[in-house]
C-alpha cells in the first residue's frame, strides 16, 4: 500500500501526514526547495484549527506565528461603519480565522508528518506526467531541480498541485471554467507603530472602476487591489508612479506610504480562476484542492476548502489502502463527499462577484452595496450565517480516530 502525492501544499502536506498516521507509505513531492514563498493567501479558518486540535497538534499550532482577522466592515453613508461578519461572534474557541504564513504552516505540518516512519517528502522534485498500466495510473514520473528523472511507483496517485495542475492535464482532463470579473494584485505597506491598537479588520476602498481590501497582519497591510481581469498589461504600462496614485485615492489612510513600493516588482498579480471538474478520479488517480477546484479569492477559502477534502481522503482511504489499491468507486466516493460543499461555496463565491466586485469595475457602482450592508445590520442572523459558512463550511471535515493524537 502506497501513495504518492503532486503537490506540497496545505491539501497535499494534510493528506500525507494523515495517511502516515493511517500506516500508509506516502512521498510528496514539491518541486520547490522550500516552503518560503508568497502565497499571499495565508488564511486558516476555523475548521481547519479545530482539526488541529483533534490532531493533537492545537497547542503546537497557536505557538506559530500569526494573528486574527476581524470582520469585513463596509462604509455606509449616514450610518458610519456596518460590519457584514462577525467571527468572533461564533461559538468558542473556534471563533475566528488565523492569518499565519503559509511557508509557516506547511513547515509545521511537513515536520510533524516526518515523525511518522511511512512518510517522505522529496523537495525539488516534481511530477511531470503519469505512469499507466492497463488504463489505470501506476505511479508518476519526476524530475528533480538538477536534472534527474525518475518514476515512482504507487498503489494510488494524488494530484495536488493546483490550479494549473501538470497532472490533470496528464490525465486528460478539463474542468468547467465559470466567469470572474476581476484580477487581484497583491503587495504589502508598512504597519505605524501606533497603528498596532487599531482592531484587525478588513477596511475595503472604492473608486471610479476599482477597488482594495486591506487585511491587518503582524506588522504590515496585506493590500489586494481589484481591478477587471486581463488588466495586468495596462497597469503595468502605465507605471509604478500611476499605481500609488491608483492606491492613494482607493485607501486613502494609506497615502503617506504608498512610496514604500519601490517598483512594480513589488506587485503580485493573481490570475483569478474559479472552476471545477465534473469528475474528480480516474482508476488509480485522485485530484484534490484546486487541482479539481480553483476557488476565487472571495472569502478566502480555497486553503481550508482542499485541507478539508485532504481529511476526507484520508478518512475515506485509509482503509481500502491497507487492503491493497482503492478502488473507483472508493475514489468516487470521496468526490461525493465533497462535491456539494464545493459547489455551495463557488456559489456564494459567484454571488459575492455579483453583489460586491461587478457593479464597482463595471462602474454601475462606485462604493459598496448598500442593500446587502443594511441587511446585513438589521439582520443580525444573516451577518452570523455568513461568518459560519466561511468559517467552518458547509461540511466541515473532522479527524479520524487514526489521526488522533492526545494535545501534545
Amino acid at each position: 500500500m502506497s501513495v504518492v502525492v503532486s503537490g506540497g501544499g496545505p491539501a497535499g502536506m494534510m493528506l500525507g501526514l494523515m495517511l502516515a498516521r493511517a500506516g500508509v507509505e506516502v512521498t510528496v513531492l514539491e518541486k520547490h526547495a522550500d516552503f518560503l514563498r508568497d502565497f499571499r493567501g495565508d488564511t486558516v479558518h476555523a475548521s481547519t484549527v479545530r482539526l488541529m486540535d483533534e490532531l493533537g497538534l492545537g497547542r503546537k499550532f497557536a505557538a506559530l506565528p500569526q494573528s486574527r482577522l476581524g470582520n469585513l466592515v463596509l462604509p455606509l453613508p449616514g450610518v458610519g461603519t456596518v460590519a457584514l461578519s462577525a467571527f468572533d461572534e461564533l461559538p468558542a474557541p473556534y471563533n475566528y480565522i488565523a492569518m499565519m504564513p503559509q511557508w509557516d504552516l506547511l513547515n509545521f505540518l511537513a515536520e510533524e508528518a516526518k515523525q511518522e516512519p511511512t512518510f517522505t517528502v522529496r523537495m525539488n522534485t516534481e511530477a511531470t506526467g503519469l505512469l499507466r498500466e492497463g488504463g489505470r495510473v501506476v505511479g508518476v514520473r519526476y524530475r528533480t531541480r538538477d536534472g534527474e528523472e525518475g518514476e515512482i511507483r504507487a498503489d494510488l496517485t494524488v494530484a495536488a498541485d493546483g490550479r494549473h495542475s501538470t497532472l490533470r492535464r496528464e490525465a486528460g482532463l478539463i474542468p468547467e471554467e465559470y466567469p470572474v470579473p476581476f484580477d487581484v494584485w497583491w503587495f504589502r505597506l508598512p504597519r505605524h507603530a501606533h497603528e498596532q491598537a487599531a482592531p484587525p479588520n478588513l477596511a475595503p476602498g472604492f473608486g471610479d472602476r476599482e477597488m482594495a481590501l486591506s487585511l491587518t497582519r503582524a506588522d504590515f497591510f496585506q493590500i489586494a487591489y481589484f481591478n477587471s481581469k486581463g488588466s495586468d498589461a495596462r497597469l503595468r504600462a502605465e507605471g509604478i508612479e500611476r499605481f500609488r496614485a491608483r492606491i492613494a485615492r482607493v485607501l486613502p489612510q494609506y497615502a503617506d506610504r504608498v512610496d514604500q513600493l519601490a517598483s512594480l516588482d513589488d506587485v503580485h498579480l493573481l490570475d483569478v480562476r474559479l472552476n471545477r471538474l465534473d469528475r474528480w478520479y480516474a482508476d488509480g488517480l485522485l485530484l484534490i484542492g484546486d487541482a479539481a477546484h480553483a476557488m476565487s479569492p472571495a472569502g478566502g477559502v480555497g486553503i481550508n476548502l482542499a485541507v478539508q477534502d485532504a481529511v476526507a481522503a484520508a478518512t475515506l482511504l485509509a482503509e481500502p489502502l491497507r487492503r491493497g489499491r482503492p478502488t473507483v468507486a472508493a475514489l468516487a466516493r470521496v468526490q461525493r463527499r465533497r462535491w456539494w460543499p464545493t459547489v455551495v461555496m463557488q456559489r456564494l463565491q459567484r454571488i459575492l462577484h455579483g453583489v460586491m466586485f461587478t457593479p464597482v469595475l463595471s462602474g454601475r457602482r462606485s462604493g459598496p452595496p448598500a442593500g446587502f450592508a443594511v441587511l446585513s445590520r438589521r439582520v443580525p442572523a444573516v451577518r452570523l450565517a455568513l461568518s459560519r459558512l466561511i468559517a467552518l463550511g458547509p461540511r466541515p471535515e473532522h479527524a479520524p480516530a487514526f489521526a488522533r493524537r492526545p494535545t501534545a
